[in-house]
């Protein structure tokens, strides 16, 4: 199992755990009261919003550490490709693309285990595997997409909700259930609160990594071609004038 992965599930136990906590219900559940009820309701929507922002959090973390460019495409292999110009310097260079396992180096072994096929052949090949190697990238970056649209939704759940307590406290026994109508402000407000603040950072993190990674696609395409451009030349040049 990948190690964000248990974070995550790591993440959501303790979330799970919060949300039962005797803190975080604004009234006493009081067996066949009303406020019991109101207390399970809010205890539910809050924990549901932590568990969110939980999962958010982690995920925002998780993938700026992922999509380094330093990761993805380590200087070292950038400054071997360039240095390892001639046919017999390729197992060295395919050596290092084991050592610095990131997407460049997959894509640097890939073109390097296909050389024997002719350019168009290869062009292709890498056309699939870099495609994998952008989807890899864009790991979990539909869940903060999912996030952005039901934090926001889960607030307006929260909120409805407020707003039901609250009128069913003013329309109380003399219109004077205080208890209940601020525990509907509370909700209302809370819920609120809470869902635009779990949408805000994920609507951002997931527009800048995908930003981020168009440009680290863009960048791996340049250097792949580069690379067979190179590779072809120094062949080319080989053939004409052999050692």
């Amino acid at each position: 199992m990948p190690p964000a992965t248990r974070l995550l599930m790591l993440l959501g136990i303790l979330a799970l755990l919060a949300t039962t906590h005797p803190a975080t219900a604004a009234i006493p559940a009081n067996v066949g009261t009303p406020e019991a009820g109101t207390s399970k309701m809010e205890t539910a929507i809050i924990g549901t919003l932590v568990l969110i922002s939980i999962i958010s959090i982690a995920l925002i973390i998780e993938r700026g550490l992922a999509l380094r460019r330093n990761k993805v495409i380590p200087p070292e292999l950038i400054a071997a490709q360039r240095h390892y110009l001639s046919p017999e310097d390729l197992p060295s260079l395919r050596a290092l693309c084991d050592r610095y396992p990131s997407a460049h180096g997959r894509l640097l072994a890939c073109a390097i285990d296909h050389r024997h096929l002719p350019r168009q052949e290869i062009t292709e090949t890498l056309q699939t595997r870099a495609r994998h190697e952008i989807n890899l990238m864009e790991r979990g970056l539909v869940v903060l997409e999912v996030t952005t649209g039901i934090a926001p939704l889960m607030g307006l759940v929260g909120t409805i909700f407020g707003l039901i307590v609250l009128f069913k406290g003013m329309s109380g026994a003399g219109g004077d259930d205080t208890a209940l109508f601020a525990t509907g402000i509370s909700i209302a407000l809370r819920a609120t609160l809470m869902g635009l603040v779990i949408a805000i950072p994920s609507l951002t993190a997931w527009s800048g990594y995908n930003r981020k990674v168009e440009a680290l696609a863009v960048e791996l395409e340049n250097l792949s071609d580069e690379f067979l451009r190179t590779q072809h030349a120094a062949q080319k040049q080989y053939a004409e004038y052999p050692a």
